[in-house]
């Protein structure tokens, strides 16, 4: 293990990237800026597409400043599932019902969903576990350096790294945060609104028994809770918005004491960062070769705990695209669709955690509000409604008219199949793309298609019920993407299916040298 961790920190590969003829550049076709959850997540797709990506990482290691965020929606736990890898995450984890707006907890257990529940579970475990997958799958780690400059071409981008070495790539990728230094550099515009509260949230020591719990005022909400070490998770709310330096325990400090009359002898801080409730989202996700994924492409409040799932989304839904192109299998216009899909997925993220922080403020209108809010998600509808858009299982992309499965995730059905009984997700560990066939076997000739798509005759006499949905018509047959999302519905007949194939996988035959874009 310390040689591997050795070689990942010196950016050595199994695998190796090519080296150019005068040995100053190493080149890899994907070249990813961020080690973080949504970082780890791409190069782990584009590796299981035989994509040699390379991971660009200021860190030594996986290590964070703290806890983060702390757990995973039922869509995020889905998605590693579809890689076979959810199961090392609930591990360490524990399920709860952790889906909620504006202080109101959505139970999603009568969910048609294997994991009809969240995670809890903090994002140094979570990236823990994603190094050692991404590891596994032979991945290379450039550690300890950051990129300093890029400049793209037509046939690729060249990276500066701050150690003096460079990368070639046929793409890069920013998943470098909300300040992402690639998003700045490449001149994507980020519109939205400066924040209107601040808050700070650290671990720290205390000498004092603290108040413990949620506690509400007309500056904001603030907390303090026992974390399983002994140390406390403090999270308050500043009088004032707009520092820009760094926290220091100072400034935890003298919060504690505007709203407690005392700092309860704050000392020895593990951690302290500063949120506010900022949203900004790219004016576009991608700026020729180079192309911007999770909070580099898009900030907002934490509430609701959606920040990394959109990240890991983000990434599952540029993988496979990213790679076709690479390889040249489909035109670079299929790159478009990944905006197209994800900047509305966040644009209702942002808008739903603007409504949170409003409904956060303590004054006597507010918490009627609140009120009215919390008796309507009590109902029914509305309580399904708002649980599938949170927890993520409600997702719809825009792929046209038709059943009510185009575009939406595929349900993790337990299949009956020739060689006995086999799960849904269970055919995606590879992330391939899957055409089910429910219909006669070998009804669909996708000859020309063979080689990308895995075609699969099966049985399933269930009930087809989608999240928020409810029960939807049995399908003959449906294209499923490698990010388990439906692209086509079919049977008996394939009507629609050659151009399906076409749109996601690119024109039959061989490769060529270059596809052009539409």
């Amino acid at each position: 293990m310390q040689r591997t961790e050795e070689r990942a920190r010196q950016g050595e590969r199994k695998s190796s990237g090519r080296a150019d003829a005068d040995r100053s550049q190493v080149s890899h076709p994907v070249v990813i800026v961020g080690g973080g959850p949504t970082g780890l997540m791409l190069a782990g797709e584009l590796s299981l597409a035989g994509i040699d990506a390379a991971i660009v990482e200021r860190r030594v290691g996986q290590e964070l400043d703290g806890l983060r965020s702390g757990g995973l929606h039922a869509r995020t736990i889905e998605i590693f599932d579809q890689r076979g890898i959810a199961d090392r995450f609930l591990a360490q984890g524990r399920t709860a019902q952790v889906a909620g707006f504006a202080g109101v907890s959505l139970d999603i257990s009568d969910f048609p969903t294997r994991h009809n529940y969240g995670l809890a579970l903090w994002q140094k475990h979570i990236e823990r576990i994603l190094a050692d997958w991404v590891e596994e799958l032979g991945v290379t780690i450039h550690r300890r350096c950051e990129v300093t400059a890029f400049v793209q071409d037509n046939s690729g981008v060249d990276v500066a790294l701050s150690d003096g070495r460079s990368l070639r790539a046929d793409y890069l990728v920013g998943c470098d945060g909300g300040r992402s230094f690639v998003r700045k550099a490449s001149g994507i515009e980020f519109p939205g609104s400066d924040p209107t509260t601040s808050n700070l949230i650290g671990e720290v020591e205390v000498t004092e028994e603290p108040n413990w719990g949620i506690h509400r005022d007309a500056t904001g909400i603030h907390g303090l809770s026992r974390l399983d070490d002994g140390t406390v998770r403090v999270m308050v709310t500043e009088r004032e918005v707009g520092a820009v330096a760094p926290p220091v325990l100072r400034d935890l400090s003298d919060a504690l004491i505007a709203v407690y009359g005392t700092d309860y002898g704050v000392h020895n801080p593990a951690s302290l960062s500063r949120f506010t409730d900022m949203v900004r989202q790219a004016a576009s996700y991608r700026q020729g070769r180079v192309l911007l994924a999770g909070d580099a492409a898009h900030v907002h409040p934490p509430d609701g705990g959606q920040g990394m799932q959109l990240g890991v989304q983000d990434a599952v839904n540029l993988g496979w695209k990213l790679a076709q192109v690479v390889r040249k299998t489909a035109p670079e216009s299929l790159l478009d669709t990944y905006q197209a899909e994800r900047h509305p997925v966040a644009a209702r993220v942002l808008k739903n955690t603007m409504a949170a922080v409003v409904l956060r403020r303590e004054d006597e209108r507010i918490k009627a509000l609140r009120d009215m809010v919390s008796d309507l998600l009590a109902m029914e509808e509305p309580r399904k409604r708002f649980a599938g858009m949170m927890s993520g299982l409600d997702i719809r992309y825009d792929l046209g008219e038709g059943h009510e499965l185009l575009g939406r995730r595929m349900p993790d059905l337990d299949l009956v199949t020739a060689d006995g009984p086999l799960r849904v997700f269970a055919l995606l560990h590879d992330a391939r793309p899957l055409l089910l066939n429910f219909g006669q076997p070998g009804a669909f000739d996708i000859g020309p298609w063979a080689d990308r798509v895995r075609p699969f005759d099966a049985s399933y006499d269930g009930a087809w019920e989608l999240p928020v949905l409810g029960s939807v018509e049995a399908p003959g047959a449906v294209l499923v993407r490698p990010d388990g999302y439906v692209a086509w519905v079919g049977g008996p007949t394939s009507a629609g299916l050659a151009d399906a194939l076409t749109r996601w996988f690119g024109p039959p035959g061989p490769p060529q040298r270059a596809i052009e874009s539409d």
